[in-house]
């Protein structure tokens, strides 16, 4: 194996001995002058193929401990859940991970609203949640809010990625998703009279989090609870993103025959937020 390029003292860019590109871990690796080769195999300790490229600026935006933390935590979850999960999870999850910890630290705590529906609904999902938080609490002496855990949870549910588990439904809505996300990104533009970087982090979030909403549409399974009340709060604060996110789910009524619910429209106006946040808005 050859390495290309340091990602972090421990994570680089790699040629397997296929010829193929990848994100290998192993202590210690991102040390020496690249490029190089790895002649002991047993330096790498995990190999991660078809990562999205935007998401690589995490390797040194995330603490080490959390990075290692969670190359761990999904390991246990590939053998517990019976699907593949997206190669992208490591660092999608990391980054919420470390966004619990900060929180924490700031005695923020944040309320989440599906702690019963993914307890009922996905309950593989659920005990991972649990024990993910534990064992946060346990590595990083920190104190974490219990509904901390369905927020885990749903990191696994949103990073299905085997054949197996879609139904053609399914398969069509993401078909779908390329015009999907340019036409609900072009409302955003136009609403706000901004041009939206679409190699940034955050619109990798949101063009993720549009995925797995499309996912949600074609197995009726949309995320649905009672916080109306957070959602017009959020929108008094939010005005303009709020028109977007009105507009988007008048989009997707129109367009295609699907009524979003309010906790949809919720994850829409955080991710949109931050979308405009990082434009200097």
């Amino acid at each position: 194996m050859r390495v290309i390029k340091k990602l972090n003292n421990n994570f680089a860019i790699c040629v397997d001995n296929e010829g193929e590109t990848c994100i290998a871990y192993g202590k210690g690796i991102g040390f020496p002058k690249t490029p190089y080769d790895i002649t002991d195999p047993s330096v790498i300790d995990r190999r991660f193929y078809d990562v999205d490229q935007r998401y690589l600026a995490l390797f040194n935006e995330l603490p080490e401990k959390v990075l290692h933390f969670t190359v761990k935590l999904v390991d246990i979850a590939r053998n517990e859940l019976d699907y593949e999960l997206n190669p992208n999870v490591v660092l999608t999850l990391a980054d919420h991970i470390n966004f619990c910890i900060q929180r924490a630290k700031q005695h923020i705590y944040v309320q989440m609203p599906l702690i019963y529906e993914v307890e009922q609904q996905y309950p593989q999902e659920g005990k991972l949640g649990r024990y993910a938080l534990k064992q946060i609490e346990r590595r990083f002496t920190i104190q974490l809010n219990q509904n901390e855990a369905s927020g885990i949870a749903l990191h696994f549910v949103n990073a299905r990625y085997n054949a197996k588990t879609k139904c053609d439904v399914v398969t069509q809505w993401q078909q779908r998703y390329d015009d999907i996300l340019e036409d609900t990104v072009s409302i955003v533009e136009d609403e706000i009279g901004i041009v939206i970087n679409r190699s940034s982090f955050n619109f990798a979030r949101y063009s993720s989090h549009l995925m797995y909403l499309l996912q949600r549409l074609g197995t009726g399974n949309l995320l649905d609870s009672n916080i109306s009340e957070m959602y017009r709060s959020l929108g008094t604060e939010y005005p303009k993103i709020t028109r977007c996110v009105e507009l988007i789910s008048e989009y997707f009524h129109t367009k295609w025959n699907f009524t979003l619910s309010e906790e949809e429209k919720l994850y829409l106006l955080l991710h949109i937020n931050r979308i405009c946040t990082r434009e200097g808005l």
